[in-house]
């Protein structure tokens, strides 16, 4: 016996040998089921003559998605969906672990007062285009309470700390960031000690915001340059005890590190002739933690996006039968240009760690993670109604252009 189920794909496959006899039938082809569904429920209630018909109708009443709008027709569209979890700012008892024969999982911290009461920041991070400098003297700044312009940091210089492995596996933020922030914390008692004596107020009463220390409900107050001035060269102001050296250094082990989080949602459309890819539209979600700067963060997620649109759709190492190397050089290497590269919209969750210092995660790896698998899932969707399925990338027009073919070979003998 016949199934309901069973005589509706009999019916829906006779009535695409039709179309398909007229050279119509990419329009069905390209229906999601729940969309045919639809239509053969209003074509037996209202009468209607055929599925075009329907389908003006629906979408004339705005009951069509644009994605199923697109698809009847007879585009190639898709949307991808990607969400990972990074492990980033790692400790020492992660590296340590697999048995690294070096120590990645520790920060360094030097940061010293001047005899006129400018901030020095010492790192073995370096920036590399992120706004790695801006991110640390914000710290800085937000832990001692001094201004950020008079805040300079040196990076990168074996010379200036004792150790420090660099920047690489989102780990500046974390980890110089933590180290930023327990320096300056020492930093700022010592300055906050030594204008006790020089305000004649307890300690307990002074504090220091905007590269200013002052006393709690008065109008007494000293600069950041007046207590250096006062500690270094007016020796008499100070009482020996109270003489400190306005210099830190501090070593940050987060031990297991943070994770941190994304979702990535990419739509996308196939040019079903020339096989190019365009991106319509791009979001992100994300939680790095705490945010030190956002512009600077939107920045880090749009470049990696761009990076990850690359991985997805462009760049390719090619050689030849011979082991030669065919992309050498930007002029056979591709990759994404701004045209290329959607507006991206970003929403941050800003759930701070309660494993780091300071509450911040990693965020510089992450656009490159979410963007190929988002943009993979979206070619994927887009190809559904041809049942094509994508195991490689990246997806250049050449693969598409294959995988379009053979999609529409198996629809036409299908058909027949």
């Amino acid at each position: 016996m016949q199934t309901s189920e069973n005589a509706a794909t009999d019916k829906d496959r006779a009535y695409r040998r039709r179309l398909a006899a007229q050279g119509q039938h990419q329009l069905v082809v390209a229906l999601p089921r729940e969309t045919v569904a639809l239509i053969d429920e209003l074509n037996e209630r209202h009468g209607l003559r055929n599925r075009s018909q329907v389908l003006i109708q629906l979408i004339q009443q705005g009951r069509l998605s644009a994605q199923q709008q697109a698809r009847a027709e007879g585009r190639l569209v898709g949307i991808g969906v990607a969400t990972y979890a990074e492990l980033t700012g790692i400790g020492s008892r992660i590296s340590a672990a697999p048995g690294m024969p070096i120590n990645t999982g520790t920060e360094t911290a030097t940061i010293r007062l001047d005899s006129i009461g400018a901030v020095t920041g010492c790192f073995g991070v370096a920036s590399h285009g992120q706004g790695l400098e801006t991110t640390l003297a914000q710290v800085i700044a937000d832990e001692l309470g001094a201004r950020i312009e008079n805040i300079q940091i040196l990076q990168g210089d074996s010379a200036v700390v004792a150790h420090g492995t660099g920047s690489y596996a989102s780990r500046s933020a974390v980890l110089a960031g933590g180290a930023a922030t327990l320096a300056a914390r020492l930093l700022k008692e010592k300055v906050i000690r030594a204008a006790s004596h020089l305000l004649e107020a307890a300690v307990d009463d002074i504090e220091a915001a905007d590269g200013r220390v002052f006393v709690s409900g008065t109008d007494r107050s000293l600069t950041f340059r007046e207590i250096a001035r006062a500690v270094y060269s007016e020796i008499g102001r100070l009482p020996r005890e109270a003489r400190e050296e306005m210099e830190v250094t501090k070593l940050y082990d987060p031990y297991f590190g943070t994770t941190t989080c994304a979702t990535h949602i990419a739509a996308l459309e196939i040019d079903p002739e020339t096989c190019k890819v365009t991106l319509s539209r791009y979001v992100v979600a994300e939680d790095c933690g705490r945010l030190i700067n956002p512009m600077i963060v939107e920045g880090q997620v749009h470049g990696a996006v761009a990076q990850g649109i690359g991985a997805a759709l462009y760049e390719e190492i090619v050689y030849d039968e011979a082991g030669q190397l065919l992309t050498a050089s930007l002029a056979d290497y591709g990759i994404p240009v701004a045209s290329e590269v959607p507006a991206i919209t970003t929403r941050h969750l800003e759930t701070e760690s309660l494993s780091t210092v300071g509450g911040f995660r990693g965020m510089g790896e992450g656009g490159t993670i979410g963007a190929p698998a988002a943009i993979a899932n979206a070619i994927a969707d887009a190809l559904a109604p041809l049942g094509a399925e994508i195991f490689e990338l990246p997806m250049t027009p050449q693969r598409l252009f294959r995988l379009v073919g053979a999609g529409k070979r198996r629809r036409e003998y299908q058909f027949q």
